[in-house]
């Protein structure tokens, strides 16, 4: 095994621990034949597994807040379908045992969702997870899940299901370090969410042993094994200046020489505001109004949907608040905006689009934001995502100025928006760009694949080209241009892209500490000269490896 593994840094500095492995999975007894007269007894057996690991599950997520309070409610969604327990059962009668029918019924599924690409074949690895507790409930063993050593440590696992990550004690789990994964994956997402450093996608951490130390850096992706003592003191007496100039700083952001970029926070879900409100920021960057929206059979009203907005703007007086509308599609199928029979929802009508098939979605949610926003002190700007030409932003802007609100943008999250986004600024009055998307399109790569997940890396010089392009359209036409995707909280990927012209970073509220800090060490020509650098180089790894290395020096 190398002495350093390479994987995908989300953030949140480095670490040295020592490793736990997770607990595996249930190993079911050699299969049997469920006699006729016996199915209805094993039939109820799996279903009462099922129901276990529901009420379990929903459990949890009662005792949590934040984005795992989401995701242990859809896993509780999933696990709950009826669906998944008629198929078992159904298998069961055929002559299947319980745990070759949930396994099998559990199978099914995935390979449907696997199917389907996009996000939802990222929730692959949660149903493998609610097969494991399913199987393990139903055979009497110990429930698969995070390790308990009596002391901090790094976990290492193949990947995280979003029951373990849910309810992980910062004070206890140090660092994560996961075989699979993306930039974009749960792990990833509620790793930012706690500021954890996390490494995913590293494909040597199968060889780490429990009880190994190792040094785990969230910024550059690295995890080293049995790391020198010395390597160990310099990595914590970088992590403790850092963490003295991010506290010593507060305000705006700026580079040294007092260029502006804006800082500001993501906001998805009402039980993000309090939190989100409390950050040192300049408001919200991307504020997802899907929410109100999700699980439901028809769309809120009016008046909901004002109410819910109201409260936002409230929370952010004095300060602006970028509302993305409705993206409905791909993993967020809606019964009333979404079709159920496309092929590839990814590529589908999803977004803006969604709009051409029901207008008064739109025109609905523009009115909701109308109303909250005149009864606000919030700078409220609405911008449509998945723009793709120019003609679709303009008649988006038309829209949301006939409905009185000032500021009209565009995200820039597909190359062709990209390509033309010298049109997109003209008929806008902001753009902003969604690096995640953009990069999955850019590459054609599903961003849920751990196997692709180099492709998706935010450092990728293809990407970072289309964000040149974007921001140097912005600026021919005095429109501001920001990044609302997960490349923004990166602090050393922060200054690339304000050397490539962007005017604002938007990522979650435990990332923007450091990234203002790395600004502030920073003038406005070091970061052009550090964009040159990443543009210029024949990789992500190549890239991300000559603006540390710049950095190291001036450090």
């Amino acid at each position: 095994m190398p002495a350093v593994l390479q994987g995908v840094g989300t953030g949140g500095g480095t670490v040295f621990g020592p490793v736990a492995r997770m607990a595996p999975a249930p190993v079911p007894p050699a299969p049997r034949t469920v006699p006729a007269a016996e199915a209805p007894a094993e039939a109820a057996r799996v279903r009462a597994a099922l129901k276990g690991v529901a009420e379990a599950l929903d459990q949890r997520a009662a005792a949590t807040t934040g984005p795992a309070a989401d995701v242990l409610s859809a896993q509780v969604m999933m696990v709950a379908d009826p669906a998944l327990a008629d198929r078992a059962e159904a298998l069961v009668r055929e002559g299947a045992d319980g745990p070759r029918a949930l396994t099998a019924g559990f199978g099914e599924f995935r390979a449907a969702l696997g199917a389907a690409g996009g996000l939802f074949a990222e929730r692959v690895a949660d149903l493998d997870d609610l097969r494991d507790r399913a199987v393990a409930r139903l055979l009497g063993l110990p429930m698969p899940g995070l390790p308990e050593p009596g002391h901090p440590y790094v976990l290492v696992a193949a990947d995280l299901a979003p029951a373990d990550t849910a309810l992980l004690d910062p004070a206890q789990v140090v660092a994560l370090v996961t075989e699979q994964g993306g930039p974009t994956s749960h792990t990833a997402i509620l790793a930012r969410s706690l500021g954890v450093p996390a490494v995913v996608g590293c494909a040597g951490a199968g060889a780490l042993t429990d009880g190994q130390p190792v040094l785990v850096n969230g910024t550059d992706g690295t995890v080293e094994a049995d790391p020198a003592p010395e390597a160990v003191a310099a990595a914590a007496a970088r992590q403790e200046r850092h963490r003295r100039r991010a506290a010593g700083l507060t305000g705006p952001g700026r580079t040294a020489d007092g260029h502006p970029v804006k800082l500001l926070v993501n906001l998805g879900a009402p039980h993000e505001l309090q939190a989100a409100a409390a950050a040192d920021s300049e408001g919200v960057g991307l504020f997802r109004t899907e929410f109100l929206f999700l699980d439901r059979t028809e769309a809120p009203s009016v008046a909901e949907q004002t109410d819910a907005y109201a409260r936002v703007f409230a929370a952010f007086a004095g300060r602006r608040v970028i509302v993305r509308t409705l993206d409905a599609g791909a993993d967020k199928p809606l019964p009333f905006a979404t079709a159920a029979d496309e092929q590839n929802p990814a590529l589908g009508v999803r977004g803006l689009r969604t709009a051409s098939r029901d207008p008064g979605l739109l025109d609905d949610q523009l009115l909701a934001l109308a109303r909250a926003a005149g009864d606000s002190a919030a700078e409220v700007w609405v911008m449509a995502p998945m723009v793709s030409l120019p003609g679709e932003a303009a008649d988006f802007a038309e829209r949301v100025r006939a409905h009185g609100l000032p500021r009209a943008g565009a995200m820039v999250e597909v190359p062709a928006a990209a390509l033309r986004a010298d049109e997109l600024a003209r008929a806008c009055d902001f753009l902003s760009i969604g690096t995640n998307d953009l990069s999955q399109y850019a590459f054609a790569a599903d961003r849920t694949l751990a196997s692709l997940a180099g492709l998706l890396d935010p450092w990728q010089p293809a990407l970072l080209d289309l964000v040149h392009l974007t921001a140097t359209a912005g600026a021919r036409h005095d429109r501001p241009v920001g990044v609302c995707g997960e490349a923004a909280a990166d602090p050393a990927l922060a200054l690339v892209l304000t050397g490539l012209g962007v005017t604002s970073l938007s990522a979650a509220p435990a990332a923007v500490p450091e990234v203002r800090t790395a600004l502030a060490a920073h003038p406005l020509a070091d970061c052009r000269a550090l964009a040159e650098l990443a543009r210029t180089a024949p990789d992500a790894a190549a890239a991300r490896a000559r603006v540390r290395e710049r950095l190291a020096d001036r450090d």
